[in-house]
């Protein structure tokens, strides 16, 4: 089966060692009508539901957010994901991550109680329940009949999550489990119908999921809501179990895949995190833009200053890159995920692989969007000047919101390790070829470079030579790197991490110049200059990473000839032959943002 779906879809992670076709991706500007009719329509329900009454999110209004989950259910958007037999819309891969990115733009309260739901609360019974589970719990939790919570966290059990103390021992006649443990940080526990709770049975190496039921007279307890930094209206509370009973149906999937079903709903829950920090930066660069254009200083508008014009063209470009690279994700997945039913095997065994397949791009996502969601909304506030620091503007509550986005499903730290770390086991595994390139490179650099001056008159052709070569860094520096520590790799962090800030670079930069050249070959070049001012400044701020955290990894682990050589070899493979004019390209770009008065791509 592999081979066929092998011959139709690209791999996880191969985007580092294959040239890919722009004709090859999908882009936001390939979404059908009725897709496009989905967004609206959830356009609406935020614009009137969640935007209208903004500041009841930031006065800690939960039976609002409770309430407002409720209408949510009733339009539908609860169920995008659930598959029709169990009463949801069974929904493809883009149109979930649609929904997701426009319901989550207009407060980080409700944001996480739809994410905490729709995903962690729903998703670990529809992917791996029995089908009685499915039928006995699903319809609900789709029409928001009930809601879903996820009980991982413990005390002693953060990152660390397979190391969690809460108990579940087997009663004496067999038909249920008493769990015993206390969780914290557990979104919509205060309004919550069911839990997905992890424990251990025994001394198992590994937890095992239940489905629990929400009932305070089975020794459930809570502690009151948690006083956070934002996401205010998003109820956190402790949760204790004290000798719960939880029938043995309901155990999730097989004793001792509690640490499978949470590593893999976190991958799902990675990408979905990245798409509900793009709507956020569409609002906030769409407010700044709007406030700069009305904000009057020494007679003119600031939007007319070339200071702020700046802060507009870069965060309108990070927010541009993060749509180019999340839904290229997407539909890779939905791709994959397609290819596995094809062959014949089962919606929950295909979600699960096509998702598990774009672990290494969904932890890349969710680090560089969730940075760049808290950067747009910190110079939101600087744009706004005093007036961002004030609760009577909407961009200090933009900023707190945006800030737990680097630390839940999994901190950004763990998703830089893990997204290298997951590409080696691939090479490992022969998924991908990276020992192949990597001597490739090598020899490179051994060789005489070329002195001739290739021909880039054509669209992104200096572009695209300039990503594969940020590739062959990667190549290079990665390669010495597991040559140099071998398994010990893991113990570097600090070279993991320099080596995942150059992979997560690769991939927002050639998706953004992927999807540009896709339109440019649409719409024409001269429709979409923008566009291509902002795959371009992109692209020159990522070398300039890339050289950086590049620089710092071959320093870290070579000396003498060796050094020298990868020194050289960064230079010649971060050269651009052709400098971008930076300041004309963001001029371009604000140009446009200040006369359409909106974030307008």
């Amino acid at each position: 089966m592999a081979d066929t779906i092998e011959k139709n879809v690209t791999r996880g992670g191969q985007f580092l060692v294959k040239e890919t076709k722009c004709e090859d991706i999908f882009t936001p500007e390939d979404f059908s009508e009725e897709q496009l009719m989905m967004r609206d329509s959830v356009k609406e329900f935020v614009d009137k539901e969640l935007w209208a009454h903004k500041d009841r999110f930031e006065k800690k209004d939960y039976a609002y957010t409770e309430a407002s989950m409720r209408k949510a259910g009733e339009l539908g958007l609860l169920g995008v994901a659930v598959p029709e037999e169990y009463g949801g819309l069974g929904m493809g891969f883009v149109s979930t991550m649609l929904v997701c990115d426009y319901i989550s733009g207009a407060t980080g309260s409700f944001s996480t109680a739809f994410g905490a739901h729709t995903g962690i609360g729903t998703m670990p019974i529809t992917l791996y329940g029995t089908e009685e589970q499915k039928k006995k719990y699903v319809p609900k939790l789709a029409s928001g009949e009930w809601f879903g919570a996820y009980c991982l966290t413990e005390p002693g059990a953060g990152s660390d999550a397979n190391s969690g103390k809460t108990k579940a021992v087997l009663s004496e006649d067999g038909t249920h489990y008493l769990i015993t443990g206390q969780k914290m940080w557990i979104s919509n526990a205060g309004f919550c119908s069911l839990f997905i709770v992890f424990a251990r049975i025994g001394d198992d190496k590994n937890i095992t999921g239940f489905i629990v039921e929400n009932n305070p007279s089975n020794g459930i307890s809570m502690n009151e809501e948690e006083h956070k930094l934002g996401i205010r209206a998003s109820s956190t509370r402790q949760v204790f179990f004290n000798e719960t009973k939880v029938p043995v149906e309901n155990m999730l999937s097989e004793r001792g895949n509690g640490f499978k079903i949470a590593m893999n709903a976190l991958n799902v829950g990675r990408i979905k995190l990245a798409a509900a920090c793009l709507d956020a930066q569409r609002r906030v660069t769409s407010g700044a833009v709007k406030y700069a254009n009305e904000r009057i200083q020494f007679n003119t508008s600031i939007s007319s200053f070339g200071a702020i014009r700046s802060k507009l063209a870069e965060m309108a470009t990070n927010a541009y890159a993060g749509e180019s690279a999340s839904y290229r994700a997407a539909k890779d997945i939905e791709d994959r995920i397609a290819a596995r039913e094809a062959e014949g095997t089962s919606h929950q065994e295909a979600e699960l692989k096509g998702v598990e397949e774009y672990a290494i791009e969904c932890s890349i996502l969710k680090v560089a969007v969730s940075e760049d969601v808290q950067n747009c909304s910190d110079e939101g506030i600087q744009v706004f000047g005093g007036m961002g620091f004030s609760e009577d503007t909407p961009m200090e509550s933009a900023w707190r919101d945006a800030r737990i986005a680097r630390i839940y499903e999994g901190t950004n730290e763990i998703n830089r390790m893990l997204s290298v770390g997951m590409l080696i086991k691939k090479a490992m595994k022969g998924h991908v070829d990276l020992l192949g390139p990597a001597m490739k490179v090598q020899e490179e650099l051994m060789g005489i470079p070329s002195f001739d001056t290739p021909d880039y008159s054509e669209l992104f052709s200096e572009e695209k030579a300039i990503v594969a070569n940020l590739k062959k860094v990667f190549l290079m520096v990665a390669g010495s790197a597991v040559q140099k520590y071998g398994p010990e790799l893991d113990s570097h962090q600090q070279l993991l991490m320099a080596a995942a800030d150059i992979l997560i670079e690769i991939y927002m930069a050639e998706s953004t110049i992927l999807r540009t050249e896709k339109l440019a070959k649409k719409e024409g070049e001269d429709k979409v200059q923008e566009q291509i001012a902002m795959a371009k400044l992109y692209l020159y701020k990522a070398v300039d990473i890339v050289n950086l955290r590049g620089k710092e990894g071959i320093a870290s682990f070579s000396e003498g000839d060796e050094q020298r050589m990868m020194l050289m070899g960064l230079k010649r493979f971060t050269k651009y032959t052709n400098l971008p004019n930076v300041v004309a390209l963001r001029e371009k770009i604000a140009e446009k943002l200040v006369a359409e008065n909106s974030y307008c791509f």
